[in-house]
């Protein structure tokens, strides 16, 4: 509020409601919470004994007395604006400008890359000798990876983090690391691949199996010549979900990561940029959709997998 004056036998406070290069519309105000939309924009209202207000509709308020203000602030209202819709980009600039956003996408892709590729190719070994190599064990094995996967998450955390600290101290070795993170993102993610890629590997044609090893082709042979070109659609759509999981992930990263310059993800790198207390909460959807352009990037270049018929043909009717 501006210091009082006297104009025309009163005294008088002005003050604005909006800020700097903000603009609004004011319908209705009132003093209190409870008494919203009592009182209409531009009219000269008795504020309380000594003093009247008038709340213009342009947001500029006037505060009038007969006698000098013995203080100078201003009194506390509610009230309803219009605000006409204004479409800019500046929350988006203001996220792609701040500081550590460009070292955050690229800590992010630091994690996630490894963490999707190594969890794929671990499962497509597994998978292959769950589904058409004969051991001992080969079942019980396989419901325990299927349990595995109801296993929450968060449970697991604090034991894992301590078998990490563990190995740390015996081989010096940090505990908070991008191979800690790898490693676990990896663990927590192979569950399910093994299970996804078994089922799809076993619904593979047995004849061409067969005939590869009538020819004298080693399961190594089959798994590499074979067995993943056909598994292609499985290993993508694994992949897009293993992409997206990594990427969006805040928790383990910030378990099995840390916090640094050097470390720091896009989703804590948004969570900073949020405030303290939170009070840039309206930047949050321009940083979530600029995150997440690269998911989108990586499904529309997969995609194609989902619906390609790797099969046709590669058994021959009689």
């Amino acid at each position: 509020a501006s210091e009082q004056q006297f104009n025309n036998g009163r005294y008088e406070i002005q003050a604005s409601i909006f800020e700097a290069n903000k603009a609004g519309i004011i319908s209705s105000w009132a003093p209190r919470a409870d008494e919203l939309g009592k009182f209409d924009a531009d009219t000269e209202t008795e504020f309380n004994e000594t003093s009247n207000i008038v709340v213009g509709a342009d947001g500029n308020v006037v505060w009038f007395s007969d006698d000098e203000f013995t203080h100078t602030r201003g009194p506390r209202l509610f009230y309803t604006a219009e605000t006409p819709p204004r479409f800019t980009f500046d929350n988006y600039r203001e996220v792609l400008q701040s500081e550590g956003i460009g070292r955050a996408f690229i800590n992010t892709f630091t994690v996630t890359l490894p963490a999707t590729f190594i969890p794929i190719l671990i499962a497509a070994f597994a998978a292959y000798a769950l589904a058409w190599m004969e051991f001992k064990g080969r079942l019980v094995f396989l419901a325990m990876i299927i349990g595995l996967i109801v296993v929450p998450l968060q449970m697991s955390l604090i034991p894992v983090l301590q078998v990490f600290a563990v190995i740390g101290k015996t081989f010096d070795i940090p505990s908070k690391s991008y191979l800690t993170v790898w490693l676990a993102h990896t663990g927590f993610g192979l569950p399910l691949a093994i299970f996804l890629l078994r089922n799809y590997m076993a619904s593979l044609p047995r004849d061409i199996i067969e005939s590869a090893y009538m020819d004298g082709a080693t399961h190594f042979q089959i798994f590499m010549k074979m067995i993943l070109p056909l598994s292609m659609p499985a290993l993508a759509s694994f992949a897009i979900f293993q992409f997206l999981w990594t990427w969006n992930d805040l928790l383990v990263a910030a378990v099995f990561l840390g916090q640094g310059e050097d470390k720091t993800v896009m989703t804590q790198q948004l969570i900073e940029l949020l405030g303290s207390r939170g009070d840039n909460w309206e930047i949050l959807t321009s940083g979530a959709f600029i995150s997440i352009i690269v998911p989108i990037i990586i499904f529309l270049s997969m995609q194609r997998y989902f619906v390609r018929g790797l099969l046709a043909g590669s058994v021959k009717g009689g």
